[in-house]
């Protein structure tokens, strides 16, 4: 479905109001005590209340899920793909309502949301539904057949700034394994999820297969992980509270799929093609307003080149507009609250009063944007690889610039960091290239700007997370292995 700046209005204030939880294929009350606002990032103003699920809520959504395992790990792979199709086949009609709120909820820029955050989420179901009809659920070895069966009920935990995508890259997945799912939303951004709800029952989905509760993840998240109940939990957020739910599954050794944070390098070597590198690289560094987990955060250049670099990521910053989400001409919208813009503004800060050099950008409210959560576009030099702001995740519109002597240096510094999910070198020399990517650490490296491939793994090392989503490794993460031996 085409989805244009005209055909996206922004949601009413008051205009989302949910009081109810999916369970066992039907919407119910939820009979928790909180109330959880969801604003618009770019005017602050409620757009609606989500009621939190109770401990019966969620209780009930577990056993929902049970009861349907055993029905839908037995479907035949080929019906599974045909539901997963289904499902896409539900939501694509509602590319433009999903379009509009997660913008609003997010402040993802009208003008890509509707690809990275709608499409790209339809595409990975799509090709979830194709791997399907090709996934290898038995090998033989000599006298063993390896079977690998579904690990059984899914707790998906998804994250705010890629609402839809993630958690789609999640309960596809699972549902392709066999897996049912109880899934709980960020109370940042939730309301995709309703409309996937929805989608899933409009689909033909069994009922139970697909459960929805939500609330907030100390009180509900938390309960999640550590229910009984539930076999395996796949969580996407920061690494702090992803070593929370790592803690709270342990407790019954429930298998733990987690994508935490990043901080990720793009190391620019002296013979690329600058102008190229370092406009992708600020593009990727401040996709979604910083907001996304891999993004290019570090840009690596020799020193040597340092103010031609400087040059050409001011130049390339200064083009990316801040403004409403839903104005035709942003590209970078608001961050998600008002505790975001402050965590912001203090790394920024923060690493001023350590020396860094503003280039572009700084900590102040932009002038012509009164209302909003919104934080300049951020670009700082100077910056050394003990300062915060060079190992700790900001995850808003900051980006530092490093330098580096050798090759090896550039390597050492990218590796500088807890953090392994991503990152990027650029050379037209393969050898050089080589030799930088088997140095870093981190779950996937892209060279020369290389392009999404939804069929491919992603994941990180080092405190970036454990397991593996989309393709075929991610559908894996949802099963245990069987040894039949003959």
């Amino acid at each position: 479905m085409t989805v244009t700046q005209a055909t996206v209005g922004r949601p009413l204030p008051g205009s989302q109001d949910h009081s109810e939880v999916f369970i066992n294929g039907a919407w119910r009350a939820a009979a928790g005590p909180d109330a959880i606002d969801v604003f618009d990032s770019g005017t602050e103003e409620r757009l609606g209340t989500v009621r939190s699920a109770s401990i019966r809520d969620l209780d009930d959504a577990v056993e929902a899920a049970r009861r349907a395992h055993a029905r839908w790990s037995a479907t035949n792979p080929a019906e599974r793909a045909r539901i997963l199709m289904a499902l896409h086949d539900a939501l694509e009609p509602r590319t433009g309502e999903l379009t509009a709120l997660i913008a609003a909820e997010v402040g993802t820029a009208v003008r890509l949301s509707s690809a990275i955050q709608v499409q790209s989420a339809l595409a990975i179901l799509a090709e979830t539904a194709r791997l399907l009809t090709e996934f290898e659920f038995t090998e033989q070895i000599g006298n063993v057949t390896v079977v690998h069966q579904s690990s059984g009920v899914a707790a998906a935990i998804t994250p705010w700034n890629y609402p839809l995508f993630q958690t789609v890259a999640k309960v596809g997945a699972a549902l392709a394994a066999g897996s049912t799912v109880v899934h709980k939303p960020s109370g940042l951004a939730p309301l995709s999820s309703f409309v996937l709800a929805d989608a899933c029952a409009a689909a033909g989905l069994p009922p139970g297969t697909y459960n929805l509760v939500t609330g907030s993840g100390s009180d509900v998240g938390s309960r999640l992980a550590a229910h009984p109940g539930v076999d395996m939990v796949s969580f996407t957020g920061s690494t702090e509270v992803g070593i929370a739910v790592y803690r709270e599954a342990a407790r019954s050794l429930k298998r733990v799929a987690l994508e935490l944070g990043g901080k990720s390098a793009s190391i620019i070597l002296d013979d690329a093609d600058l102008p190229t590198a370092i406009k992708t690289s600020v593009n990727r560094g401040l996709l979604n307003s910083g907001q996304t987990c891999d993004a290019w955060t570090r840009l690596l250049v020799p020193r040597s080149l340092l103010d031609d670099c400087v040059a050409l990521a001011l130049e390339a910053t200064d083009r990316l507009t801040l403004g409403d989400p839903f104005d035709e001409r942003t590209r970078l919208g608001p961050l998600v609250s008002g505790q975001q813009v402050q965590r912001v503004r203090r790394y920024i800060d923060h690493a001023l009063g350590d020396g860094a050099v503003l280039i572009a950008g700084g900590s102040e409210r932009p002038v012509d944007l009164e209302v909003g959560y919104y934080v300049r576009p951020t670009l700082l030099a100077n910056i050394s690889a003990d300062m915060a702001v060079a190992r700790e995740e900001v995850f808003g519109p900051v980006l530092v610039v490093m330098t580096y002597e050798s090759d090896d240096e550039a390597v050492e510094i990218a590796n500088a960091t807890d953090y392994g999910l991503s990152g990027a070198v650029w050379s037209p020399d393969a050898d050089r290239v080589a030799r930088i990517v088997n140095g870093m650490r981190a779950g996937q490296v892209v060279v020369n700007g290389g392009r999404f491939n939804p069929s491919a793994p992603v994941g990180g090392v080092k405190m970036s997370g454990i397991g593996r989503e989309l393709g075929a490794a991610g559908i894996a993460e949802f099963l245990e292995t069987k040894s039949v031996v003959h």
